[in-house]
């Protein structure tokens, strides 16, 4: 193979690597905002779940059982 053919190839190589590596650099922005959304939303649903515990009754011994029962 001429020097000429190889040269073309690495560089055709380097070309496609260089297009893998931005688009998994886009993909890895992505779910890094992604990431920072859901750690508010989990955050914010467990204030959420702290709260209805909060006001909900801590002795549930003294309430009459379900007609079912």
């Amino acid at each position: 193979m001429p020097d000429q053919e190889r040269i073309a190839e690495l560089e055709s190589r380097v070309a496609f690597q260089e297009d893998a590596i931005d688009k998994l650099s886009d993909v890895i922005a992505r779910q890094d905002i992604e990431l920072v959304q859901l750690k508010e939303l989990v955050l914010s649903l467990h204030k959420q779940i702290k709260l209805m515990d909060l006001s909900s009754p801590t002795d549930n011994g003294h309430e009459p059982p379900p007609p079912h029962y």
